[in-house]
């Protein structure tokens, strides 16, 4: 019991206490976070071996005489203190500290040469124990004060010295913040119902606009969490202008967790989906997964393009919940678990190339394979995960969803007929995923190396470390999907089923081991007698090790196409960003109303008569 307390008190004080502490004591301060961390992480596996029950936190009423009013006030908010231990909120837990323990140890040196926010760690800890209470609070009014307190600490974690990351903060707080609104909107009208608002409690029929609305509300604070279309714009901009180790834990693995495990809840728990509602979610599914990915196809800042493809990949979840079926609903969250590994995996191979390099254009970069090799290693095996390749954690999760809308095609309604649709969509999206990530691994990592990078110095362990140990965890959870992790982690949540068809991830990857190492004796087999390299001849021009081949060239095609062209101009122009089109129609009203304040007497006289006739004839 007593870990319940520490998992979320205790991240919450040290951060407190750690606001005192000099900046100059910046590396002790994140040894000290570090060491919190791994007490989380003790806590979540305690916690993840409890049996699952609602339980009521003890205030310290026992302290208190029983006939006092103080007992009885702090008796009184025991119900709102209760905790859901279940098999969601345990494993999001679980994987919340980890991801928390992993990016504070890498942070320890990615902060030493990288200028953060001042309060970097405190702000880190807050958020954490935060993030603990909203997963496990199981009453909705405690669930959205500590889901309030994690918009303002992710405001803080970007927040910089450059315009450019304030504005960025900015934009993530104003969304995150007008969401926020909109949630307790809805909390309102499930109180105007004469609904509970116990989580674990509430089912509500989505048969009336009340209800709908109440979930649309609800449904909105979950979206911009994560990240989803149209609600995603602010995802992109954090992931460019805050540091790499903020990305890594907020956008990357915090934030979708929190969103989709909130999704999860109101869409198979609190409310009951009509068809239409179905509908709606599958498209804003597969529209967050192409138009994220296309909008990742033309980017030339890495962490830019990297923030929306954590946009992409929750297309993906939102896709599997929207089902409803045992099969999508594990696929939903299993991804939802790969993405959290591979996302913030990525984010912290990025801090390490901008770290070593200064660079975060990838025209820039080229050939640091060699000086980075660890970091190379990991970044792969990240994106051939996000591109859905086999045998990684990213194809076993992406096929489970695969399989689950074949499975929803069997059945009966309008959203079920589109099926293909839905199918198809999904693995185009995989596709395109796999064509950036050709351009990000090829652009970064291949070809010749400037000479600008070939005296890198090593790194410190603990920044290849953490990407490793996630890298492995990438490989594992794929290989040993259908056998181990899917029957022990997803399954207690979801209830047993059938797969569609022989699916066995060991066996798939036995077979992906068998043909690299033949392919690989093809390839010494043929390359026996060494071959001499020489650099072509060309009249006199540079040779090709000085003019070197950009990898965006080939990409420049696709943002250079008719219909494309055209999109890709109005979204540079902010037409498809609903922070820009709510801050035009905003200031557009602002100013036709001060153009109202003439300063002229009769003019306001003629308003306040206007204004008193228009009240008469309302309330008479």
């Amino acid at each position: 019991m007593s870990e319940l307390y520490y998992i979320i008190s205790l991240p919450i004080l040290a951060g407190i206490i750690l606001f005192f502490l000099p900046e100059k004591f910046m590396k002790f301060k994140g040894i000290v976070s570090t060491i919190v961390a791994a007490i989380a992480l003790y806590c979540a596996i305690m916690v993840y071996q409890m049996s699952n029950q609602l339980i009521g936190l003890n205030l310290g009423q026992e302290f208190f005489n029983p006939e006092t009013g103080i007992y009885n006030l702090l008796n009184s908010f025991t119900g709102f203190t209760t905790m859901n231990l279940d098999n969601l909120s345990k494993l999001v837990l679980l994987f919340a500290a980890f991801f928390a323990l992993l990016i504070l140890a890498y942070s320890i040196v990615y902060i030493s040469v990288r200028k953060m926010p001042r309060y970097y760690y405190p702000f880190f800890l807050i958020t954490m124990g935060c993030a603990a209470g909203a997963i496990l609070a199981d009453n909705l009014l405690l669930f959205v004060f500590f889901w309030g307190v994690l918009g303002f600490t992710l405001y803080m974690l970007i927040k910089g010295n450059t315009d450019a990351s304030s504005a960025a903060a900015k934009k993530t707080f104003i969304l995150i913040g007008a969401s926020d609104g909109i949630m307790i909107l809805g909390l309102a009208l499930l109180w105007k119902m004469n609904y509970t608002l116990q989580i674990s409690a509430i089912s509500v029929p989505t048969v009336n606009a009340l209800q709908v609305c109440a979930f649309i509300c609800l449904l909105i604070g979950a979206f911009t969490k994560a990240g989803a279309f149209p609600f995603h714009t602010w995802v992109p901009d954090y992931a460019q202008h805050a540091p790499a180790s903020s990305s890594a834990y907020l956008p990357a693995s915090l934030d979708k967790l929190l969103g989709i495990y909130f999704l999860a809840r109101i869409c198979n728990d609190m409310f009951i989906l009509n068809q239409w509602l179905t509908l709606t979610m599958l498209i804003i599914g597969v529209l967050t997964i192409i138009i994220a990915v296309l909008m990742a196809l033309i980017q030339h800042n890495y962490k830019r393009l990297l923030g929306y493809h954590a946009v992409s990949q929750v297309g993906y979840m939102i896709t599997g919940l929207a089902l409803g079926t045992p099969l999508g609903i594990a696929g939903g969250l299993f991804h939802m678990i790969n993405h959290a590994l591979y996302k913030s995996g990525l984010f912290l191979t990025a801090g390490s190339i901008d770290r070593m390099t200064g660079k975060e254009n990838i025209e820039d970069l080229g050939g640091l394979s060699k000086a980075m090799p660890l970091t190379f290693f990991a970044a792969l095996v990240f994106a051939l995960s996000i591109s859905g390749i086999p045998p990684f954690n990213g194809f076993a999760s992406k096929w489970l969803i695969y399989q689950g809308i074949i499975e929803f095609g069997s059945q009966p309604g309008i959203a079920n007929q589109l099926w293909i649709v839905w199918l198809g969509l999904a693995v185009f999206g995989s596709a395109l995923t796999l064509a950036s990530f050709i351009k990000f691994i090829s652009g970064i990592f291949w070809g010749r190396i400037k000479e600008t990078y070939q005296s890198l110095r090593k790194t410190s362990p603990l920044l290849w470390l953490p990407p490793m140990i996630i890298a492995f965890l990438c490989i594992g959870f794929g290989v040993f999907a259908s056998s181990w992790v899917i029957p022990k982690l997803i399954m207690p949540i979801t209830g047993n089923f059938e797969y569609i068809g022989f699916w066995d991830s060991s066996f798939v990857s036995l077979l992906v081991f068998i043909s690299i190492v033949l392919g690989g004796l093809v390839y010494l087999a043929g390359n026996i007698r060494k071959i001499r390299v020489e650099d072509n001849f060309i009249l006199g021009e540079k040779q090709i090790r000085d003019t070197g081949f950009s990898a965006l060239e080939y990409y420049k095609t696709i943002s250079q196409a008719g219909f494309f062209a055209a999109i890709y101009r109005k979204a540079e122009k902010k037409w498809f960003d609903i922070y820009d089109i709510s801050k035009d129609i905003v200031l557009g009203f602002s100013k036709s109303l001060s153009a109202a304040h003439s300063g002229i007497l009769p003019v306001y006289a003629i308003w306040i008569i206007a204004g008193l006739l228009i009240m008469m004839i309302i309330f008479i």
